[in-house]
């Protein structure tokens, strides 16, 4: 048993194959593929704006149903660095953009994790956003981005009147003691107090 068509036209961003598909009676636009992602999911994962547009206007498509892992399509535009994409997800009204997968990562842990800046800064734009909630081992995005090295996304979040530096996870480890334990001396100096170096 093989992808669906809807599937590898999503995932390979095919925009003219996929809005064929989508005029067909017969199409499911939620049925996963052989790895358990939606052709929404695939598309956003991929970055494919225009796919993730035509099955976000399909009536019955399922935009924040979570598959393997509890990742959501926006927890894997975030992942990946798509900010277009995080846009067009944001834009509806059924998106919970703090919402956790099964380890408790929301979409910011994600991207703070994987150093994707102009994600990072369109999640914080977002007034509902929830810019310190910890995921299941007690990790806020910004000790995630601090273990990583990160710089420019701990600059932003430490610009956050509703990020505490000081907060612990379940070990007692800090955003500092993160970057201390993995070396990152840029991102030392911005969590110790000090001028970034130059």
């Amino acid at each position: 048993m093989g992808d669906t068509p809807l599937v590898s036209a999503a995932m390979n961003g095919h925009e003219a194959v996929v809005e064929l598909l989508l005029s067909r009676a017969d199409i499911d636009p939620n049925r996963p593929g052989e790895d358990g992602q939606t052709p929404l999911m695939l598309a956003a994962r991929y970055g494919h704006e225009g796919v993730v547009k035509m099955l976000l206007a399909q009536d019955d498509i399922d935009s924040d149903v979570p598959g393997e892992g509890g990742l959501t399509p926006l927890m894997l535009a975030a992942c990946n660095g798509h900010a277009e994409v995080v846009k067009v997800l944001l834009g509806r009204d059924d998106i919970n953009l703090n919402k956790p997968d099964v380890a408790g990562e929301t979409p910011l842990g994600w991207a703070a994790w994987s150093g994707r800046e102009g994600v990072v800064q369109v999640l914080l734009d977002q007034g509902d956003i929830e810019p310190d909630k910890p995921g299941e081992d007690g990790l806020t995005p910004l000790m995630l981005a601090a273990s990583q090295g990160h710089e420019k996304v701990v600059k932003m979040l430490l610009e956050r009147d509703d990020v505490n530096p000081d907060k612990p996870d379940k070990r007692g480890e800090t955003a500092l003691s993160y970057a201390v334990s993995n070396d990152h001396a840029r991102v030392i100096h911005l969590l110790d107090g000090r001028n970034p170096i130059s």
